[in-house]
């Protein structure tokens, strides 16, 4: 190693040489810069192929047949990505979701 190269540890905290990710601990209020982004959440049930002309031949009562069995967790995706998993819940005679499992980067199979 060179003279003039510095290791991370030589910096001090308070010198503000280190980003905030090294130092303490960070809040719910560290990100108020983002609460008003808007992001779009899809909760999938399952998923369906067909062609155009069976899709116009759906009419109301119509039954679509998913590839998912009744009972197994459905996605929960975020700007298009998947990053939960959960299950479809009742509250105050509207449909909700509850958050089973969290998907981290890399363990989604989808």
């Amino acid at each position: 190693m060179a003279d003039d190269d510095l290791k991370l540890d030589e910096f001090a905290a308070d010198e503000g040489m280190l980003p905030e990710a090294f130092g303490e601990d960070k809040t719910a209020g560290d990100l108020a810069p983002v609460f008003d982004v808007p992001v779009a959440i899809s909760a999938v049930l399952g998923r369906s192929t067909m062609s155009v002309a069976q899709l116009l031949q759906l009419t109301h009562g119509s039954v679509l047949e998913l590839d998912r069995k009744v009972g197994e967790a459905i996605d929960i995706y975020v700007n298009n990505r998947l990053v939960a998993r959960g299950e479809v819940v009742i509250v105050d005679e509207r449909l909700g979701v509850t958050m089973t499992e969290i998907i981290k980067d890399g363990d989604s199979q989808a």
